[in-house]
């Protein structure tokens, strides 16, 4: 498919928030599903321009529906703070999508400390800390609710040089696994994705071109996802249609052995 298909108000009368939701990939994409879907949406980003353009873009398509507010989940404060906001502005939220991660490449061999830390500290200690943040407002409010983690299929497969990223979304499988039944008593939805691989700017910037179409050829369709792909199944977790659905991580893939 070369575009989205169109909003059914999966999430009408909700309101979304969404890390790392800045620039072109997944986090934009779920910022735009969400919106088509009905929600009311907080966008959120450590890249206070790049977050103020995307939020200016989204606002001329869909007004006051649109929200933002900067949130480094590197700072153990900061995911808090953003919940507090998104509540201030619409009263409630329903949905948060945990998008933020940071990769890179480098052998175990030549891998620094920083390089390791660096990795975890934003990929799935902050991925905690915004699961943290959204499980205590939605458990005060009493309503239920959803968490969407954004992992990987490399939690569970292997690539040279990715041990940290690997490590760290293997982490957030376990964390959304056993973040799920702690809430399962409040009525609330804990679940991640796992995509394979998802075609955007920021991709190409860090990854040799070799490695992009090697990584293509392995998937059944033979060319990576589209952001608006990954998002339509994080928006489907986030609504009502998976209301069953928790602890679960849901690969968005089409990757073949």
């Amino acid at each position: 498919m070369s575009a989205p298909p169109p909003g059914r108000d999966l999430l009408a009368g909700k309101v979304a928030v969404i890390t790392a939701a800045a620039g072109t990939g997944i986090g934009s994409a779920v910022a735009r599903r969400c919106l088509d879907e009905g929600a009311q949406v907080v966008v959120s980003d450590h890249h206070q321009r790049r977050l103020a353009e995307i939020r200016d873009e989204l606002a001329a398509g869909y007004g006051d529906r649109v929200w933002a507010h900067p949130c480094d989940v590197t700072d153990p404060d900061g995911p808090d703070m953003l919940v507090a906001e998104a509540v201030r502005r619409f009263g409630r939220i329903d949905a948060f999508i945990n998008n933020a991660g940071l990769g890179g490449t480098a052998s175990v061999l030549e891998m620094t400390d920083e390089d390791w830390s660096r990795v975890l500290d934003v990929t799935l200690t902050g991925t905690f800390r915004g699961t943290r943040a959204a499980l205590r407002q939605l458990v005060t409010q009493g309503h239920g609710g959803s968490v969407v983690n954004n992992s990987s299929v490399l939690g569970w497969r292997a690539q040279p040089g990715q041990a940290h990223y690997a490590a760290a979304k293997a982490g957030v499988m376990a964390l959304t696994r056993c973040a799920a039944l702690d809430v399962a008593q409040h009525g609330i939805r804990v679940n991640a994705v796992a995509p394979s691989l998802a075609t955007h700017p920021f991709l190409a910037k860090v990854t040799s071109e070799q490695l992009l179409a090697e990584l293509a050829s392995r998937e059944a369709f033979g060319r990576a996802a589209q952001p608006w792909e990954v998002a339509t199944v994080i928006v489907f977790l986030a609504s009502d249609y998976a209301s069953y659905m928790t602890g679960e991580v849901i690969s968005v893939s089409s990757q073949h052995p």
